[in-house]
């Protein structure tokens, strides 16, 4: 018995190493990209690095605002990601309820077809799609990927493996005291599902404030790109500041840190409890 703790101490020492070296390989660029950010373009690159630099240079977050018009794609990303955001958890958590406590003709079928879209890839669809905001006046305008992100496959699919792990007695039981469906929704599911939420909410912004394909192909108009469209065109006009540029994209990690910082307890528990059921 002795022999088994100690080799299972061992492996999970091992386990415990591994991840932690991989963990490092993961935020060195990380650290790179915010240690640039305070350099001149001169010292970005040399070698050995110098991670730590001498005489820290905090005006290339200042002139990050004024090279390009920053704080407009900013309150554009904003204002697209927490509309998007909003929309995905209303959707995905409405279906998700009706197709995991609800009994309808064809239930199975309708969730296995729209889960089916999530096998086949965006730039399949990418030019019909764009035709068809066109054809409806929606080009260059944030309305068109607000109605394109708000509904999610797998943000139902997320939560309705949440949903199945609720016991239906207790809908039951709510429909007895003459509770409707919407305040069961309401009232019932929509609090026990916080990890689900969280998780959610989690993924969508992210992919929401990191989208850049998407503002791409839909947005035209200067004041009206987002936050990856204005560092490209940064890029793209001043190719060669690498201070600023890494500047910029520090600043546009911050947001999707705070929300991850905010969520993590519940994105883990999330993470640990969707599919299981019980």
């Amino acid at each position: 018995m002795k022999i088994k703790n100690t080799k299972t101490r061992m492996m999970r020492a091992a386990l415990y190493i591994v991840l932690i070296v991989l963990a490092f390989l993961m935020l060195v660029p990380f650290a790179w990209m915010l240690s640039a950010s305070f350099k001149l373009d001169k010292d970005v690159f040399i070698f050995p690095i110098q991670w730590i630099p001498t005489n820290p240079r905090w005006q290339n977050y200042v002139d990050i605002w004024t090279r390009i018009p920053l704080l407009k794609f900013v309150l554009n990303t904003v204002k697209l990601t927490l509309i998007v955001t909003f929309l995905q958890l209303l959707t995905s958590s409405f279906a998700a309820y009706a197709f995991s406590k609800l009994n309808f003709k064809g239930k199975h079928v309708l969730f296995l077809a729209y889960i089916a879209t999530i096998a086949v890839p965006w730039q399949v669809y990418m030019v019909p799609q764009f035709m068809m905001m066109r054809s409806m006046g929606l080009a260059d305008t944030h309305l068109a990927i607000i109605c394109l992100q708000a509904f999610s496959a797998f943000g139902v699919f997320m939560m309705r493996q949440f949903y199945d792990g609720i016991p239906n007695e207790l809908c039951e039981a709510a429909r007895v005291d003459g509770m409707s469906e919407y305040k069961i929704y309401s009232h019932i599911m929509l609090p026990l599902s916080k990890p689900a939420l969280s998780t959610l909410t989690i993924f969508t912004f992210v992919a929401t404030w990191n989208d850049y394909l998407g503002p791409l192909i839909y947005l035209k108009s200067q004041e009206k790109k987002t936050i990856q469209l204005g560092l490209k065109m940064f890029i793209g006009q001043y190719s060669s500041q690498y201070g600023l540029i890494m500047a910029g994209s520090v600043l546009s990690l911050i947001p999707v840190l705070i929300v991850f910082i905010c969520l993590q307890r519940y994105f883990v528990e999330g993470i640990a409890s969707t599919g299981l059921k019980g």
